[in-house]
């Protein structure tokens, strides 16, 4: 767990030169997919026979160039069809290439080659979507540098990255990419990590710090323990989970494609009745088998197929661009769907670590504040305690000289005792009380002598309290704070946050059991330990903090909070429920082409060049609207003050 302080950050050093720019995510070009390239064959193909066909010219001028248009558009959903055919399962592809045969065998060569080109070109723009949201993240792994400079006993060693190891000590020079996640151990500087964060500014860093892999270091030099593996990076857990987002399913997605094989079987048992009824009725051949392959075309569910990853995933990625890795599409519908929100106190509310509130010298000690902080942390020096860490802390923000501590020992639940300046100082806890409305106490003497107090607390998160706010106004229910901790300091968070219902010194286990006893509603758990991993899987959606978090916790959770940032919360939750919108759209806007256009091939004449632009032009529709979350104006944070 990081220890945070709040230090009064001293004015960052001139800059002789402006950093380096970042190197620009590579964005997946339209040529370099194959289907782009197909595509553009089989359209240039169809451009150039369009003009002598439509002239008059004999077949051979411009019958070539069609079947160019057909064998480049055609072969690779052909292929595909033919495949899933093999497994017993109906492909749309494989309807498509069925209509345009159909329309070439009845002379309507035109028409077949305009619906394999617009067939092609969305799906090149498909391809095109797909690769472009993944790239929005894994476009990060380009920022982290190949190399790093390791320091070992022997000296400074260029190494590969991948090759680093946790407890590696890398030096960072000014204007260097930072190689690995870690903690700053000596130096100060500034670092730009709004690729991994958001933040717009380049942030203050100083020894215990955290730093991330291909951030940008300013005009300082840093020494940076490695904390995490290469391969557990921010950068590489928001490219796992990504990755595997793209591989899941909404249930509005597998709804889809559960009835996909039975309305694909329907459309081809349809289509054979649109073709054979007529004709036993003595219609002639070519007009009822056109009018069956422009229903063949137009019932096909190319839109509604299309209509529901595009959304789900843009908003995917369109998180992990602000630091909230959601896990999934079914993550990612789920956060949408929340009515209540239940959140965790230590570590989510609040910082999760002690901090120095206030320093009292006791009248008559001839200490100042500082010399009493100077004197305490002194003591506290050589101790891991979290208490002592954040004493020490404190003292060095205020720039305060540390005087040798000597005999130094510890006493586990009562303090330290060592010689500073020829003096015996005990810093512990007072036999007393163990806590006040400031926090936790403990008492410094010095020879035997209380020369004063000091008070720690851990610090509530700024925006905490307008996260309460948001999620309210969302859900329409003020959040539960569900805790382990004693209930006055849960209380004092409450007050803090507006919460009112308070739930306090809950084992795992009950807080399982709070949010079971909330069934009716669809309950948002906010979390970061080991102990809030059981609620976390318990609830509709759990959301784990990222820094603070446990490898629990962030493993059972939904989504993670990467810069543990509260206000991302109602944020992710109002993108979700943008997605869910999106989706809806779509499905209604699929919905209703197919619907007016078979019903225009049944009861009236539907030409088939009209058909397939229909058909065609919703699902490339349905697709263009769902990619409409990637852009930034989406995300819309909470504001904090």
């Amino acid at each position: 767990m990081v220890l945070r302080v709040t230090p009064t950050l001293a004015p960052p050093p001139p800059v002789t030169e402006p950093p380096a720019p970042a190197p620009l995510s590579r964005r997946t070009r339209l040529l370099a997919l194959p289907e782009a390239r197909w595509a553009l064959l089989a359209t240039v193909a169809f451009l150039l026979a369009l003009p002598p066909h439509l002239g008059g010219a004999p077949g051979w001028t411009y019958g070539p160039l069609y079947a160019i248009a057909y064998a480049a558009g055609g072969w690779e959903p052909a292929l595909e069809g033919l495949r899933a055919l093999r497994e017993k399962t109906l492909d749309v592809d494989l309807l498509m290439i069925v209509a345009a045969l159909g329309a070439a065998a009845i002379g309507q060569v035109l028409d077949g080659a305009l619906l394999i080109v617009i067939f092609a070109t969305s799906g090149a723009l498909e391809a095109l979507a797909t690769a472009r949201t993944a790239d929005s993240v894994r476009g990060l792994l380009d920022l982290a540098p190949t190399t790093a400079t390791r320091l070992a006993d022997t000296g400074e060693e260029t190494v590969a990255t991948a090759e680093l190891a946790v407890g590696d000590v890398l030096l960072i020079r000014p204007g260097e990419r930072i190689g690995a996640d870690g903690q700053v151990l000596d130096g100060v500087s500034e670092a730009d990590q709004a690729t991994i964060t958001g933040e717009p500014l380049p942030v203050v860093k100083r020894p215990g710090d955290e730093v991330f892999a291909g951030t940008l270091n300013g005009t300082g030099a840093l020494r940076v323990r490695v904390e995490r593996d290469p391969g557990d990076s921010v950068i590489a857990r928001i490219v796992t989970l990504v990755e595997e987002a793209s591989r899941t399913k909404a249930p509005t997605q597998l709804f889809i494609e559960k009835v996909e094989q039975r309305y694909a079987v329907g459309v081809v048992a349809a289509t054979l009745a649109v073709f054979a009824v007529p004709l036993a009725f003595g219609a002639d051949l070519t007009g009822a088998l056109l009018r069956a392959m422009t229903f063949m075309i137009v019932a096909s569910p190319c839109a509604v197929v299309l209509a529901t990853m595009p959304p789900l995933l843009s908003a995917i990625a369109t998180a992990g661009r602000h630091g909230v890795l959601v896990k999934s599409a079914l993550a990612m519908e789920r956060l949408g769907e929340i009515d209540m929100a239940a959140l965790d106190k230590t570590g989510t509310l609040t910082e999760g670590a002690p901090e120095l509130t206030a320093v009292r010298p006791a009248p008559g000690s001839g200490l100042d504040e500082d010399a009493l902080l100077a004197l305490a942390a002194a003591a506290e020096h050589p101790s891991e305690h979290p208490l002592a860490r954040a004493i020490v802390a404190a003292a060095r923000s205020r720039g305060l000289r540390l005087a040798p501590a000597d005999d130094f020992t510890a006493r586990p639940g009562h303090g330290v005792t060592a010689t500073v300046d020829g003096h015996a100082v005990t810093v512990g806890r007072p036999a007393a009380h163990t806590g006040t409305g400031d926090g936790t106490v403990v008492l410094v003497e010095r020879d035997g002598t209380p020369v004063g107090t000091l008070a720690l607390t851990d610090r509530l998160r700024p925006d905490a309290p307008a996260t309460v706010s948001a999620l309210t106004a969302l859900t329409g229910t003020t959040p539960v704070l569900l805790t382990g901790d004693n209930p006055r300091a849960a209380a004092q968070v409450a007050t803090a946050t507006g919460i009112t219902d308070v739930r306090a010194g809950l084992l795992p286990q009950d807080k399982v059991e709070a949010v079971l006893q909330l069934a009716d509603r669809k309950v948002l758990f906010v979390g970061d330990g080991v102990n809030d991993a059981p609620a976390l899987a318990a609830a509709h959606a759990g959301i784990a903090m990222g820094r603070a978090g446990s490898d629990l916790a962030l493993e059972t959770a939904d989504a993670v909070l990467v810069r543990d940032e509260l206000a991302a919360i109602p944020a992710v939750v109002r993108l979700s429920r943008a997605a869910r919108r999106l989706v809806t759209q779509n499905l209604v806007v699929a919905g209703t082409f197919i619907t007016a256009l078979v019903l225009w091939d049944l009861l009236g004449h539907l030409p088939l060049p009209l058909g397939v632009a229909g058909h065609e032009g919703s699902t490339v529709l349905v697709g263009l609207n769902g990619l409409r979350l990637l852009r930034e104006s989406a995300w819309r944070r909470t504001d904090v003050g």
